[in-house]
């Protein structure tokens, strides 16, 4: 491929890349961990407020939360609104209501009856749903379903039952409940599962002490503006994103290499890593971007975990060539498979037929206009640049291969959707944001034309604050269709395309030869080694 000019692209391009590289080796901890806690979210305040006032418990954190919510009554997303206003039990917005329909198609259709029975459930805790509604049974199976799921959907069927009228629980159902209650931790780091499970157990006898002593859990995780989280992080992943992230921006080895030497010793015994330390469900995702770092950091170095991890991943490939998130057997997803497929992309020769077989399902599952099916990011190109990367790493050049196929159509969608200011949004006809236009950018960076990108760039670099972060809108879903905000992934995935941008300049000459991993100063591009694929996204 060959490299632009360095007057294509704004000249700013390399300092700014300077600068978010410099912001973010500042957020990397001795141990190598990158912490970004999770930032308050509605649903979860809003859960809490409510189990606070059923029980009685803590007045001076329900009057946190209370000053927390107020501020959102008047939200521009309809959902914190709708849950911010249910909570303190405000009139509800008769202009702005939530179009529950249109909200649950951003989920994957195989997890829609699950998802509509948890939003049925936090709006009947609130009183804002109609008590007749019954949720479909299919919403209540726990067939097929991993740890997560299996004790949410349990926490929603027995919150519904008792709002139906019904007080007795089946016992397996109040083992499975009691089980994620320790003191002073939070199940999976999940506090919406936490709080799902508390709410469940108010009203069975005798349960009143272990809810007690579960709101008092919940409450060290309290923000300062008073909210509640989803999770209270996912720095495993977030880290191994920085690592990709910083290589591709020429930051020092050794940076890279104290990302990997953590990363190993949160390593699962069965090879996969999940997104946050103590969390015990490991994820396609995490375990992808991981192998990336490592493989980054020294494939004969960490040849051993290397192995195992690998081992892992192909034991959640599906039969249809696919990679689901959690589970062997659950449906295969796009985003999950180009994680994979970069990952196993790193290993050479060796994972041949597995990166085609992913190729494929990745082509089947694109649609006419290039995007694919909602995944973990509620921008649409999240998945579109990871295919991209996957596909543009794959040596096949006949024009009807999966590979091309995805290529073509995908940067004929990113080239279709910039908007007039340079950069792209979330979807279709949304305002441009940083985390949009980053995975846009990391797309064309694979082709020949420098002109889109160079207008991208453009904008991208009016989001720099002048402490070199980068700012934008939160993309981040979990579960699937609510969204959530991990503030340092816009500086993470920003820094990752500006990295792959500059590496598609021609060098600068030097009158002096250059020093190795110097991270104040521009990134060698003419020496530099491959920018492994696109990192996975989390929970």
């Amino acid at each position: 491929m060959p490299r632009w000019p360095q007057c294509a692209l704004p000249a700013e391009l390399v300092p700014a890349t300077a600068r978010l590289r410099s912001h973010l080796l500042s957020l990397i901890q001795p141990d190598g961990t990158l912490h970004s806690p999770c930032h308050s979210r509605v649903l979860e305040s809003a859960l809490l407020l409510a189990l606070l006032d059923r029980t009685r418990l803590e007045p001076a954190a329900r009057s946190r939360l209370a000053a927390y919510l107020s501020r959102h009554c008047d939200s521009p997303e309809p959902l914190d609104r709708l849950l911010a206003r249910a909570a303190l039990r405000h009139k509800p917005d008769p202009d702005g209501q939530l179009d529950v329909e249109r909200f649950l198609a951003r989920a994957p259709d195989f997890t829609g009856p699950r998802k509509r029975a948890l939003l049925h459930a936090a709006l009947t805790l609130l009183g804002a749903a109609p008590a007749e509604e019954i949720p479909a049974p299919e919403a209540f199976h726990l067939h097929g379903l991993h740890t997560w799921a299996r004790v949410q959907v349990t926490a929603v069927k027995t919150i519904l039952t008792h709002a139906h009228g019904h007080r007795s629980i089946d016992e397996g159902d109040l083992e499975l409940l009691r089980s994620t209650q320790r003191p002073g931790t939070v199940w999976e780091a999940n506090l919406l599962i936490h709080l799902s499970v508390l709410h469940a157990l108010v009203p069975v006898p005798g349960q009143y002490p272990l809810v007690m002593e579960g709101v008092r859990t919940a409450l060290n995780h309290q923000r300062p503006d008073g909210g509640m989280p989803f999770i209270h992080d996912e720095d495993t992943w977030v880290t191994a994103t920085a690592g990709v992230a910083l290589h591709a921006a020429g930051a020092d080895a050794s940076i890279v290499n104290l990302i990997a030497r953590r990363l190993v010793a949160l390593q699962h015994r069965a090879g996969g890593w999940s997104f946050a330390d103590g969390v015990q469900l490991p994820d396609a995702d995490c375990t992808s971007v991981a192998v990336e770092v490592l493989h980054l950091a020294g494939p004969d170095v960490y040849r051993a975990p290397l192995r195992r991890a690998l081992g892992a991943l192909h034991a959640l490939r599906g039969k249809d060539g696919g990679f689901p998130t959690y589970l062997a057997g659950a449906p295969s997803e796009a985003c999950m498979t180009a994680a994979a497929a970069n990952a196993l992309s790193t290993q050479g020769p060796t994972h041949r037929h597995d990166v085609e077989a992913a190729l494929a399902y990745l082509a089947s599952q694109q649609r006419p206009d290039g995007s694919f099916p909602p995944d973990w990011s509620s921008s649409r190109l999240h998945t579109v640049s990871r295919a991209v990367l996957a596909a543009s790493r794959h040596p096949a050049t006949s024009p009807d291969s999966p590979a091309q196929h995805i290529i073509k159509r995908a940067v004929a969608l990113v080239a279709d959707c910039q908007n007039a200011d340079g950069g792209w949004g979330q979807q279709d006809g949304d305002t441009s944001d940083a985390l949009s236009t980053s995975y846009a950018l990391t797309a064309l960076t694979t082709q020949d034309a420098s002109g889109p990108a160079a207008r991208g760039v453009a904008y991208l670099l009016t989001q720099q604050r002048p402490d070199g972060s980068i700012s934008s809108v939160a993309d981040s879903i979990g579960p699937r269709p609510f969204g959530f905000a991990v503030p340092a992934l816009a500086d993470v995935f920003t820094l990752l395309a500006l990295g792959h941008l500059t590496r598609r300049l021609e060098p600068t000459p030097r009158r002096t030869p250059p020093t190795v991993g110097d991270n104040k100063g521009e990134p060698d591009t003419a020496s530099s080694p491959a920018v492994a694929g696109l990192p996975a996204v989390r929970p």
